[in-house]
């Protein structure tokens, strides 16, 4: 790719791949540039064909069509006026020309290689580990065994609070709890010897009892997998449950005998990968405090937690802070799965022993045996209503299967079951939740962080209620769910902190009325299959319980431009656009007289991380508190230094307006220096309180009934965002979302076999979405200005997930008579239902 621009000028491709931002983590560019800049107009006319050997998991293919075609999206930059517009990407012209840098695009002099060895057993103590052979391949330096690091336990997860998560980990362990956990880690001179070395260490293990299924794990007699005591904060660790929450309001049993209709399902969610193309990994080296002069260690990481990573690198070695620096460059990817700390402890562990730089990085096959997944769910749902459609009682069991370790378990269990039932009013409602530890790969975070999960049992009940009774799906919903000022309360009360700051669901359901009143994309469907059409909706909270924290600090340069110093990590998300746009509004000026430096622990002041879609209204609250108030701190020293009332005072791109003539910022910083004067300012919030966005999906759909394949005829998406920061990149963090959740309904899944080892360690075993699977989806965004989010905006990243499945499965439904109730809806599974409702004499649709 970096050999397509020519004496400094960029190929027409790669301008228009800018042009129309065709890109997002950008870790697919490189191939979706190579590979468009051979096409013809053959190629042009069949793009799904042309690039289904491209795969993109950020943008959902809309803008990759859009760049390939040559369609301009982004706007011009304007002085003062930034928020609210389409401006492109501050790093795209390093992505579209190769010179982006992600984690491994640093050369270290001396860097050694680390492999892991894997357990082949879902459980089993280490009797023995013998190193001999391994240490006498040519190249291998270290073997590393659980005799070698920290008996201290801990959470891969990160979170503000650590103990949100289970303390169930070490670093190595001498019982592994399921296939592919690391027993050993082999360093050498190049990573064929580390792998050759890690075939010569011989392991004897005692193998004991394993156990799979969650429901299997919590009855009396089932394999313990943890038998560990309180300070590991596991809540029943003699039943396998690893976190768990039960809560009711009212009377349940009440309310359903106050019910005329009764509907009651179970539905069943699968594992899916994150699958992030950039996969997990991290370099370890050691540097000179350019400060203090004395020697430090610093971890280069695929993350989305630099802060928290430092953290707890900090706890388990016994380093202070600032012996430890955690960098992250740009990130390919992340979706919640990089909110884990899943290499750094082992390269750190070999750094300190070995004082040597170590490289670690995950195979893709390793991504799916030694990295976390989507908690599978079992949700079981019973809902009352009566005649008219009115609620009269909710009540769920939850159960999540966390896998062999806690990470998330009890957040992700705790955080399905809020916003997914305070959505909807109803007078009586209950849960049990339970997650519980099985023998399998871990779970963790994945976005949506279990409310998709739930969403998709719950919209698929009303549905089938709306339906049973008669009842319009959608009037069932605009008659039940909250309205503007009501609390968000479940099963287990309101939270506090959380409030409907403004309240666009009511113009997402808007949106869903019109696209079916003027919808006729069922003339599309072929002759003799089915057709349907469903939708869902969803609302989520605008970033995680418990605080998230983001400091920031914006300050005035020497050259007349501005420096914005920010912790969170840029993936994708957006959110360095964001905040640029944040500042350059504030600051009267444009986006290219800005800059950003983030997630450096040694540039930048302490951010939680970027994950719980927390980029823009947490670490943009803080950047823009800090705007806010340079801006302020530069008018009021021009008006001391030009003696000119602050009130005829504004700021331009490149100087402060005194009422008509231009003081140029280099002259005020200038002015300042010479005064003892510092031009900048810092910002900081809480994450607390926190509003609530909604979104909805809408599918119209065609089924062939003799052989069970889908089309999708229209994709409609309603989101709530409030104030949109950037239209263009909010819209492709909607497109993402729906075809990534697109294709956890239609065909992704991790699959195990007997013995909880994955079989579907590779992509081409595990289908991700292609170019041709994905609609172009229609989005509209409510019109709305939040009280709480930076300048009216709230959160988009993770929620345009979690309608999707449940308007799918909505719209199979409504298609085919038959309620599917486990993802994904895999063809021959159609195909086997649809046949065998035909057997059973079902009526025809």
């Amino acid at each position: 790719m970096e050999g397509l621009a020519r004496d400094g000028e960029l190929h027409p491709l790669q301008r228009r791949f800018l042009d129309a931002q065709g890109f997002q983590c950008g870790f697919c560019t490189a191939g979706m540039l190579m590979t468009a800049a051979a096409f013809t107009e053959e190629h042009l006319a069949d793009l799904p064909r042309a690039l289904k050997g491209n795969l993109c998991r950020c943008t959902g293919y809309r803008a990759v069509e859009d760049a390939v075609r040559g369609v301009r999206h982004v706007e011009r930059p304007c002085a003062g006026r930034a928020v609210g517009r389409s401006l492109g990407a501050p790093a795209g012209p390093q992505v579209v020309t190769g010179t982006a840098r992600y984690t491994f695009d640093l050369e270290v002099e001396g860097l050694l290689h680390m492999k892991l060895l894997r357990s082949p057993h879902p459980h089993a103590r280490i009797v023995s580990i013998d190193t001999s052979a391994a240490l006498c391949v040519p190249g291998v330096v270290a073997v590393f065994t659980h005799e070698d690091a920290p008996a201290a336990l801990y959470s891969s997860a990160r979170h503000e609070h650590p103990t949100e998560d289970p303390d169930d980990t070490r670093v190595l362990d001498d019982v592994v709890r399921f296939v592919g956990q690391r027993v050993a880690a082999v360093v050498a001179e190049s990573e064929a010897a580390a792998e050759e070395g890690c075939r010569r260490v011989v392991v004897e293990y005692a193998e004991l009892p394993y156990v799979l299924d969650p429901e299997e794990a919590m009855r009396p007699g089932a394999p313990v997998i943890h038998p560990k005591g309180p300070e590991s904060r596991i809540a029943g660790p003699e039943d396998n449950v690893c976190g768990e929450a039960h809560g009711e309001t009212g009377d349940v049993e009440q309310g359903f005998a106050e019910a005329d209709l009764v509907y009651e399902e179970t539905f069943r969610t699968q594992r899916v990968r994150h699958a992030s193309l950039e996969t997990h990994g991290c370099l370890a080296y050691f540097e000179e405090d350019g400060e203090t002069g004395q020697e430090r260690i610093v971890v280069r990481s695929s993350t989305q937690v630099p802060f928290l990573t430092r953290r707890a690198l900090c706890a388990l070695y016994g380093l202070p802070a600032e012996k430890v620096r955690v960098v992250a460059g740009r990130v390919g990817g992340g979706f919640g799965g990089k909110q884990e700390m899943l290499t750094e402890d082992l390269a750190v562990l070999a750094a300190l022993k070995l004082h040597r730089p170590v490289k670690l990085e995950f195979t893709r096959a390793e991504q799916f045996h030694g990295a976390t997944t989507r908690h599978p769910f079992t949700i079981t749902v019973k809902v009352g209503a009566r005649a008219d459609g009115t609620l009269t009682a909710l009540q769920l069991r939850v159960v999540a299967n966390t896998g062999a370790y806690g990470n998330h378990g009890p957040a992700v269990m705790f955080h399905s079951i809020g916003e997914s039932t305070g959505v909807y009013r109803a007078p009586h409602k209950k849960v049990d939740a339970y997650s519980v530890y099985t023998n399998a790969v871990p779970a963790g975070a994945f976005r949506g962080y279990g409310l998709g999960q739930v969403t998709f049992a719950l919209e698929s009940a009303m549905d089938e209620l709306a339906r049973r009774l008669g009842i319009d799906p959608l009037v069932l919903r605009e008659k039940n769910v909250i309205g503007p000022g009501e609390p968000v309360a479940g099963p287990l009360g309101e939270e506090e902190d959380l409030h409907i700051a403004s309240y666009g669901l009511d113009q997402c359901l808007r949106g869903v009325r019109d696209a079916l009143a003027a919808d006729t994309s069922a003339e599309l469907a072929p002759e003799g299959w089915l057709v349907g059409q469903g939708f869902a909706m969803s609302a989520i909270a605008c970033g995680p319980p418990g605080g998230h924290i983001a400091d920031a600090t914006v300050q005035l340069l020497e050259d007349g431009t501005y420096d914005i110093a920010v912790g969170t990590a840029e993936f994708g998300n957006g959110t360095t656009t964001v905040h640029q746009q944040i500042t350059a509004g504030a600051l009267g000026t444009t986006v290219d007289r800005t800059t950003v430096r983030q997630s450096d622990t040694d540039l930048v002041r302490h951010d939680t991380g970027a994950f719980g879609s927390a980029g823009t209204v947490v670490a943009g609250k803080a950047v823009m508190q800090a705007a806010d108030a340079l801006a302020e701190r530069i008018l009021s020293f021009t008006a001391e230094y030009a003696r000119t009332p602050r009130s005829l005072l504004r700021l331009t791109a490149d100087a402060a307006d005194c009422d008509g003539r231009p003081v140029p910022l280099k002259e005020l910083f200038e002015a300042a220096r010479g005064r003892g004067v510092e031009l900048r300012a810092d910002g900081h919030f809480g994450g607390s309180p926190r509003s609530v966005a909604f979104n909805s999906q809408w599918f119209r759909i065609a089924v062939d009934p003799d052989t069970g394949e889908i089309r999708i005829l229209r994709s409609v998406h309603g989101a709530d965002a409030g104030k949109v920061m950037n239209p263009l990149q909010c819209r492709g963090q909607v497109e993402g979302g729906v075809a990534q959740a697109l294709g956890a309904t239609l065909f992704e899944q991790v699959l195990l076999d007997e013995r909880g080892e994955v079989t579907t360690a590779a992509f081409r075993r595990y289908r991700l979405p292609a170019f041709a699977d994905v609609p172009r989806t229609e989005v509209h965004f409510s019109r709305t200005s939040d009280a709480i989010g930076p300048l009216g905006a709230k959160s988009m990243s993770e929620s345009p997930f979690n309608p999707v499945p449940p308007a799918f499965a909505n719209a199979l439904r409504d298609a085919t008579g038959i309620r599917f109730t486990e993802a994904p809806f895999l063809r021959d599974r159609v195909w086997r239902a649809i046949d065998a409702h035909r057997r059973q004499g079902g009526p025809r649709p």
